[in-house]
This record gives C-alpha cells, sequence and structure tokens, in this order.
C-alpha cells in the first residue's frame, strides 16, 4: 500500500461523530445540522428538468474533455464575471470541465508536484482538508499558513520566508476562505503572482464560495480578475477552481471546473485522461443551464442574507461572531473549549456544529482553529432562526 495513506487524518467529520457519541441529544428536538457545508436551498427546477429531459445520454461516453458548448458557457460566464479581456480565456486552451472542486483540487495536486524535488504545498489554516490529504499524496509537505483576526484570517504572506516560497511548488488560495470566509483582495492577489513568478510555483485558487456575497455591487474578486489587470491573458501559473455547489445549490451534480494557464492545463488534461474522471453528458448539459443563469443565484443569495440577518440579530452580544465577508459560513469564537462548546450544543440543543480545531494544524505554535466553531447556515430560514434560539438560550443558560 502506499505508505502517504498513513499521514491522513481521521476527515473532521469522522472525529466530530466520535465527540458525539459520548452524550446523548434530547428526543423531544428535532437536529439541526450546521455542521456540513451542503446546500439544502432547492435547485433550479429548469436545471432539473434538464436532467430529466437527458436521461437517454447516459447511452454515450463522455470525453474527458468535455463538450465544446460546455467549455463555451464556463469561458463566457468567467469572462463576464470577473471581468476579463475577451477571448483571452480560450475554451479550447484554458477551461476544463471536473466534477466538483473537490475531486479536481485533490487530482491538480497529483498532476502539478514533482516530489523528487523536496517540494512544498502551501495552504490557509484552518483549511479544506483536501489541501492536506492532496499535498500528502503527490509526495510534499504541507506548509500552514496561519489565518487569525489579527490578520483578519487572511495569511500574512509578507512573514513568510524566501526559502519556504523557494521551496513551495502549489499554493492553496481560498477566497472567500472556509470556515472564515474572508476575502483576499487584488492586491494581494497580485503580489502573490509575483511571488510565483519569482520562486516559480503554481497558485491554485479555490473559488467554490465567490457567487455568495452581500454585497451585490461588490463582489469578491478572483485570481484571474488579478492576472486580467496585470494584462496578463495567458494566465501563466494561475488556475481557478468554481463549482455549481454553493452557487446553484447542485451538490449532488457534481459539477464544476478548472480554468487558466493553458500549458498547466494541458497537462493536467493529460493526466485526467488516464484517471478516468470524464463528466456524463447529462451532467454537461444540465451544468451549461445552470451556467447560463444569474436570476437564481441572485435569489440564492437573497436567502443566505436573509438568514444571516436573522441569526445574527438572534446572537447579537451573546457570542464573538461577525459577518463574513462572503460564504454561507459563521466562525464564532467560543468562550470555552470548542471541543466541549460542540458537545454541549449537541447534547442540550440537538444542534451540531464543527469544533475549528478539526480543521486546523498546529502551526506556530497555535492551532488558530481551537475556541472556534464552524456554522453553516445551509438549512431553511426557519431552522437557522431556530437554532440561533436555542443558540441564544444554551448561551444564556452559561
Amino acid at each position: 500500500m502506499n505508505p502517504d495513506l498513513d499521514r491522513l487524518q481521521p476527515y473532521p467529520f469522522e472525529k466530530l461523530n466520535a465527540l458525539k457519541a459520548q452524550v446523548q441529544a434530547p428526543t423531544e428536538l428535532e437536529h439541526i445540522a450546521l455542521s456540513i457545508g451542503e446546500p439544502r436551498h432547492e435547485p433550479p427546477a429548469f436545471v432539473l428538468q434538464t436532467v430529466a429531459d437527458n436521461l437517454h445520454r447516459v447511452a454515450n461516453y463522455p470525453t474527458t474533455k468535455g463538450m465544446p458548448e460546455l467549455r463555451q458557457t464556463i469561458a463566457d460566464w468567467t469572462t463576464r464575471r470577473f471581468k476579463l479581456n475577451e477571448g483571452s480565456l480560450d475554451s479550447e486552451r484554458n477551461v476544463l470541465p471536473v466534477n466538483g472542486t473537490r475531486e479536481a483540487l485533490f487530482a491538480f495536486a497529483q498532476a502539478v508536484v514533482d516530489r523528487t524535488k523536496n517540494p512544498l504545498v502551501i495552504s490557509p489554516n484552518p483549511f479544506y482538508q483536501i489541501y492536506e490529504g492532496a499535498a500528502f499524496l503527490a509526495g510534499a509537505e504541507p506548509h500552514f499558513l496561519n489565518c487569525t483576526r489579527d490578520n483578519n484570517y487572511i495569511p500574512d504572506f509578507d512573514a513568510v520566508p524566501a526559502d519556504v516560497w523557494q521551496r513551495c511548488q502549489l499554493l492553496f488560495l481560498c477566497s472567500p476562505g472556509n470556515p472564515t470566509g474572508s476575502v483576499i483582495d487584488t492586491a494581494t492577489l497580485k503580489k502573490l503572482i509575483a511571488l510565483a513568478d519569482e520562486h516559480d510555483f503554481v497558485i491554485a485558487s479555490d473559488e467554490c464560495y465567490s457567487e455568495l456575497y452581500f454585497d451585490e455591487d461588490n463582489p469578491p474578486v478572483g485570481l484571474l480578475q488579478a492576472c486580467a489587470e496585470l494584462g496578463r491573458d495567458d494566465y501563466r501559473r494561475c488556475v481557478v477552481f468554481h463549482s455549481l455547489s454553493k452557487r446553484s445549490n447542485l451538490p449532488g451534480l457534481r459539477s464544476g471546473f478548472v480554468a487558466g494557464d493553458g500549458d498547466i492545463l494541458s497537462r493536467f488534461l493529460l493526466y485526467r485522461t488516464y484517471h478516468g474522471c470524464s463528466m456524463p453528458v447529462t451532467t454537461q448539459l444540465a451544468s451549461i443551464a445552470a451556467w447560463n443563469d444569474e436570476a437564481h443565484v441572485k435569489a440564492n443569495r437573497d436567502a443566505y442574507r436573509t438568514k444571516f440577518d436573522a441569526v445574527l440579530a438572534e446572537l447579537d452580544g451573546l457570542i464573538d461572531v461577525q459577518r463574513p465577508d462572503a460564504s454561507f459560513y459563521l466562525w464564532p469564537k467560543t468562550a470555552i473549549s470548542d471541543l466541549d462548546f460542540a458537545q454541549r450544543l449537541f447534547a442540550e440543543q440537538h444542534i451540531t456544529v464543527l469544533p475549528g480545531r478539526y480543521i486546523g494544524r498546529e502551526a506556530e505554535g497555535i492551532n488558530p482553529g481551537e475556541n472556534h466553531v464552524r456554522m453553516a447556515l445551509v438549512a431553511t430560514v426557519d431552522e437557522c432562526v431556530e437554532a440561533a434560539q436555542r443558540l441564544r438560550h444554551f448561551l444564556q443558560k452559561g
């Protein structure tokens, strides 16, 4: 067996299940899960109809590169959304459909990392656990950059030593961040592009929460947008990852895309051809429909705004929590251990939240996830409000 498998930690939800198994939840209260970032708004009906109308296409083998119509739809959407120069994102060269960002992020590291050169894979901390697993299985060492309130939950890239950048082969970004919801600004992205040029590493920007934001006039910027502002239309060393899971409430469709540096993506396509991960034709047609519509995405943001307003009003003055820049997470600081907080909240109020330490690692003497919990406001408005009311009772009880 691959010895690197022994380096993988149990997934956070395995740890959470073990924590909850030590106590008994009150059966008179319905369970409310705020732990998993699985959108539970209704999927767009027109997308489901497209799936139904094209079920017969399961008789066709899909190609790894995907249908030209899907790649062009993705190129057009990305160009509009991130204000790219018209025609700079070539659907033949700069776009690949993928089966969700989780699959693609993991696979990307396997294709990019040269394990013979003592590589580092840098990522934020706390982080999406795929980044660490992808690094280990690619034969690299993960290097974590702490995200704390002191740096507005954005890594302090200026504090990274030159020898660390020199060993870096892959930098994972997550903006808006999971779990903090913080957005990396354009100036920082441009600085990172310059560092990638200087030290010859690849930037993989996980932007799957980019369409969940509060100010309609100020959507989060993206890595390719920073490239465009630099006149860098080849998107060299820069690759972004997007998904329909959060944007369109379609987590089970397993549909997303990778876009950016055409030279990197040509090699990634070679890897994926052997990997055997082509997107079913039915899914591709449904994805075209989803990427071509913005009305349902706007309605989705409206629903999240309503939930954040209601929940934050209930919790005002009771717990140290702020509205994030974007995404659907709250990242409150707990007055007690995050493990105790999560376990007691489940035992007393039948609410599941994720202890922050489970999605962080110790770096520079701290685990920045400790004494935080992640709350995903993915349930209905009524369920989120009820959860906030129960949480208020829990906090007032002490």
